[in-house]
Order: structure tokens, then sequence, then C-alpha cells
């Protein structure tokens, strides 16, 4: 795994690119409220009758970010990184809208996490743009 984050070192980045000793700290942190937050919503879903509807935008949430590293350093592939994140930032949006009218603190609490994958989606965006010869 090293050496695929070596070859993310070496692609062109925009300079208001945090360094890379961020990223780890920031997910650490949004994990939480992630594991937190989802958590809630499954327990909701399994054992309180949630609607799937309700639930959906959640579950395809966290497979497009699990999704996300293998595609940009396992498989280093930039347009698909970018396609995923947007996803992951779409399904976010969708999530918190559909569960604001009726549990509001899951909304509220994943505003970080919101803010951060729309930074992500940005940035990856950049790169992706700016490495387009080298993809």
């Amino acid at each position: 795994m090293k050496k695929n984050y070596e070859w993310y070192q070496t692609l062109i980045k925009p300079s208001w690119a945090p360094p890379a000793k961020v990223f780890g700290p920031v997910w650490t942190f949004l994990y939480v409220i992630i594991a937190v937050s989802y958590g809630f919503i499954g327990y909701q879903f399994f054992v309180k009758g949630m609607p799937f509807i309700l639930a959906l935008p959640f579950l395809l949430n966290l497979l497009f970010n699990f999704a996300y590293t293998p595609i940009q350093f396992r498989f280093k592939n930039l347009p698909l990184a970018t396609l995923d994140i947007l996803l992951t930032l779409s399904t976010l949006v969708w999530a918190m809208m559909a569960i604001f009218p009726f549990i509001k603190w899951v909304s509220l609490v994943n505003i970080p996490y919101l803010l951060w994958v729309t930074f992500a989606a940005i940035l990856q965006v950049e790169i992706t743009l700016l490495n387009r010869k080298t993809v």
C-alpha cells in the first residue's frame, strides 16, 4: 500500500491541497460521526422498522465512501475516483435531506462530513484535471 501512496505523491496537486498528514486525523474524526449516526440509522431500520427508502442513501453512501480508497490508490483510477467521490457527496446530501424531517440530529451531526466531502470532491476534481494527460 505504501507504493500506492508514493504514486499519489507524484501527482500534480493544487497549491491549496492540504498535506497528506491532515487526512488521517480528519477521517478518524469523521468515521466516529459516521459510525454513531449511521449505526443509529441501521438500528432504526433493522429493529424499529424504518422504511428502506430512508436507509437506502446511507447504505449507498457507505458503499461509495469505502470504494474510494481502493479505486484511488489500488487501481490508480483518477476519473473513476472522481465519479465515486461525487456519488459519495450526492448520496450524503440525499441521506441528510431524507432523514432531516424525522431525525434532525443525524443530519446536523453529519455537517462536518458534508463539508469535508465537498472539499475532497473539489480537490479530487482538480487533481484529476491537473493530471489528465497521465491518466
